[in-house]
């Protein structure tokens, strides 16, 4: 299972990166384990869609971690971009309307925590 994370994860830092050149700096960790990071919170983030009340604090917390990173409100609209066509990507044809729809709303609001200020 961890190599269709790790595959998953580099095709949406190759499309991240060739959306934004710019963020490529501010990732100086293996990029492997960044990866398994990403699809760790994507899991989570799955996992939480029925009581995203379970992870909100979490994700206020991530948002604050990547905002001392230099993430701006900007970056946002682009890492969606690029999770969807990695999404795109991995799940063929099963990544029909319906599930591009659901995906882009529970990324909407997980993004919009991460956003939330106290």
């Amino acid at each position: 299972m961890q190599l269709v994370g790790d595959t998953a994860a580099e095709l949406f830092y190759g499309k991240l990166f060739s959306l934004a050149p710019e963020v490529r700096v501010h990732f100086r960790n293996d990029l492997r384990d960044q990866g398994r990071n990403l699809t760790a919170m994507i899991s989570v983030a799955v996992h939480s869609l029925a009581r995203p009340e379970r992870i909100q604090l979490a994700m206020r917390q991530l948002g604050a971690r990547h905002a001392a990173y230099g993430v701006s409100a900007r970056h946002y609209p682009i890492f969606e971009a690029a999770l969807l066509w990695m999404l795109a990507k991995t799940l063929g044809e099963a990544f029909n309307p319906e599930v591009h729809a659901a995906w882009r709303a529970a990324y909407r609001a997980l993004a919009q925590s991460m956003q939330a200020k106290d």
